[in-house]
Formats: C-alpha cells, sequence, structure tokens
C-alpha cells in the first residue's frame, strides 16, 4: 500500500509533468508561428519566380536560385542592387548616429529625472513619453516644413534628427526606470571620495546600468534601423534612401519579383538579428537585476 507522502509527491510529479507539457507545447507553437515567416523568406529568395507565382503554391522548389543575392551584391550602378547597398550604407551611417545622440542625450536626461528632485518631473516624463506615443502621420507636415526650411530634405542629418524626436522618449523612459533600481549610497560613497556627479555617473552608475544601456542601445537602433515612414517622405534620392524604402521600391508597377524582395528582406534583417543575439544576454539579465544595498 502507498503512503500518503508517497502520494502526494506523486501528484505533484504528474501536476508538474502536465505544466512542463504545457508550457513546451506552447512554445513550440510560438515559435514555429514566429519562425515560419522568416524560413519563408529565405527560402522564397532562393526559389525561381516562375515557382514563385505558380498555382498551386510549391513550397520546396525543385531548383535554388542565387541570382538575386547576385544582383544585389554585384548589380549594376543602375541595378536594384546599387540602391540596396546605397541604402544600406545611409541606415547604418542613419542607425548609428541616431543612436549614438540618443543615448548621450538619453543618459544624462534619465540620470535627472531618477536622481534629481524637481517640480513636475513624473509629468514632464509622461509628456516626453507621449511624443513618443503620437502617430508618426500627425507630425509629418510641421517636420517637413522644419526640414525644408533647414534644408535638411534628402539629407541623412535630417532622417537622423527625425528618428531622435521617436529614440530619445524611449531611451529616457528605459534609462530612467532602471536608474532609479540602482542605490543612491553607492555614489554618495563616490562623492565623498572626490567623485564629482559627472563622475559618478561615469564610474558608479553607468557600470551597474549596463544591462539596462545594453537593452536601451538595442532597442534604440532597432527602432532607427526599420523606420519607414519619415524616411519614404523625407527622402528621394540613393543618396539618403534607407533599407526599407529600397526594399519598397523592388515592387514594378505591373509586376514584383518576390525572391527578390525576400533576399532585399533577410539582409535588412540580418545586422539587427546580430545586434539581438548578441545583447540578449544583457538584456535577459538586465530585466531581474536588482542593486544590493551595503
Amino acid at each position: 500500500m502507498t503512503s500518503p507522502p508517497t502520494r502526494v509527491r506523486h501528484r505533484l510529479s504528474s501536476a508538474r509533468r502536465r505544466y512542463l507539457a504545457v508550457v513546451y507545447t506552447g512554445v513550440t507553437l510560438v515559435s514555429i508561428a514566429i519562425l515560419a515567416p522568416v524560413a519563408w523568406m529565405v527560402m522564397a529568395s532562393v526559389t525561381p519566380q516562375r515557382i514563385l507565382i505558380s498555382r498551386p503554391l510549391q513550397w520546396i522548389p525543385d531548383e535554388l536560385d542565387w541570382s538575386r543575392y547576385a544582383e544585389i551584391f554585384r548589380g549594376g550602378s543602375r541595378s536594384a542592387g546599387a540602391t540596396f547597398r546605397a541604402a544600406m550604407g545611409n541606415s547604418l551611417v542613419v542607425a548609428t548616429a541616431t543612436v549614438a545622440a540618443a543615448i548621450v542625450v538619453g543618459v544624462l536626461g534619465a540620470y535627472a529625472f531618477a536622481r534629481l528632485r524637481f517640480r513636475f518631473r513624473g509629468a514632464v516624463l509622461m509628456l516626453l513619453l507621449a511624443t513618443y506615443m503620437l502617430p508618426q502621420i500627425a507630425l509629418l507636415i510641421p517636420l517637413y516644413l522644419i526640414l525644408s526650411a533647414a534644408g535638411l530634405l534628402d539629407n541623412r542629418l535630417g532622417l537622423v534628427i527625425v528618428d531622435l524626436s521617436l529614440v530619445v522618449p524611449f531611451v529616457l523612459w528605459i534609462l530612467a526606470n532602471y536608474f532609479t533600481t540602482i542605490p543612491e549610497e553607492l555614489e554618495d560613497a563616490a562623492r565623498v571620495d572626490g567623485a564629482t556627479r559627472l563622475g559618478a555617473l561615469w564610474h558608479v552608475v553607468l557600470p551597474s546600468a549596463r544591462p539596462g544601456l545594453f537593452a536601451a542601445i538595442m532597442f534604440a537602433f532597432l527602432l532607427a534601423w526599420d523606420e519607414f515612414m519619415y524616411a519614404l517622405i523625407f527622402t528621394s534620392t540613393d543618396a539618403s534612401k534607407t533599407l526599407p524604402v529600397a526594399i519598397s521600391e523592388f515592387s514594378g508597377r505591373y509586376t514584383t519579383d518576390f525572391g527578390l524582395v525576400a533576399a532585399g528582406g533577410f539582409l535588412a534583417a540580418l545586422p539587427a538579428l546580430v545586434i539581438a543575439v548578441a545583447g540578449q544576454r544583457y538584456v535577459v539579465s538586465g530585466m531581474g537585476t536588482g542593486a544590493v544595498k551595503g
């Protein structure tokens, strides 16, 4: 006869197995839902056009076509590949400059919101966050007029400025909340040893906030890298077009090479994927990191 403690342990073990089965099943279904479109995009990029437009759709091609990647990497000056390569360089410049400026402004601003006491501090932070929530289309006309008056239309600097209006409020919100988790006693100890407030920020706060800082950098880069509407409206030549705009122009008036669009989308996703994978450890640790008071 089985003793009561043994039966209890058996029921708990069975419940745990059922719980894990449900969790793993859910994770598997979500992973399939997320990765299936990516896998299809990669497959479509090397599938001949005749197969992509055939009915019924042939999921597994009978041959592979690498000509889209050859066109992107080695296409002539008037090809879609030349436009893509120019757009890749523009996107890297715009995203990198936007992240650099946003992090400088965000760190200083977030530190002020987290440490300094002034009137309407919470209201000002919420107002900045509200600007991030505004639909982009509501700001198109004023931003267009400002950039036009400043001579920054079809200019990468103009794109950096308008992207900052999206990225800075987001970075401020992330870092301000993270800085509040760092004990002020650590800064007080550094200032007792002779450090200035900026010195304490650089030598104490930022090293302690590394996970939050990397999360802010990663999300800021993704926001600037994927931005489409401003880039579409404020650029017109290869000198400033970014990748989302260049890929959208792969569609012709009467026909579309879906494989070329897929190849461009896959290559455009690689930098963001690399940054996300490289910063995953910091983002995950930043979600649960807390400071220990001494």
